[in-house]
């Protein structure tokens, strides 16, 4: 995917909010759908830079609550105790994340389901699941 179709699907994605669609939204949700694993503030500001966007700490903070918020985006928190944030195009966030030790990425695993999702009590109704696992993702595994 281009950049530039990206950022069309951003805006697009926007359009179906109820709020402004700003520069910083636009861009900040391009560079989410653009990543392969859940980026730090300060991996999303670097990049910002390196495409040209120019926005403060604030304003990305802001657009990073308002994403969230919207159900565009979500946020976890690391095993480092840093917030990553991903991309949600789809169903809310209920899937497992794995935080790789050695390169640091954190990976949504959608397809991930924990038993407990299907087998809660009577009268227990679930709203938010976070699992963090932890471990070596494929691209650190050591070479056989």
């Amino acid at each position: 995917m281009t950049q530039a179709s990206t950022i069309q699907e951003a805006h697009q994605l926007l359009l179906q909010s109820s709020g402004r669609i700003t520069p910083a939204r636009i861009g900040v949700l391009g560079i989410l759908l653009e990543a392969k694993a859940a980026l730090s503030h300060q991996e999303i500001e670097q990049l910002a830079t390196q495409q040209g966007l120019s926005f403060d700490r604030v304003t990305l903070y802001r657009a990073l609550d308002w994403l969230v918020e919207q159900g565009m985006a979500h946020k976890i928190s690391g095993a480092d105790r840093t917030w990553r944030y991903n991309a949600q195009t789809g169903t809310a966030h209920q899937h497992a994340h794995f935080h790789c030790n050695h390169c640091q990425q954190v990976f949504c695993l959608e397809n991930l389901q924990p038993a407990f999702m299907l087998s809660l009590p009577p009268g227990y109704q679930l709203e938010q699941v976070e699992v963090n696992l932890q471990g070596t993702c494929p691209a650190c595994q050591p070479k056989t």
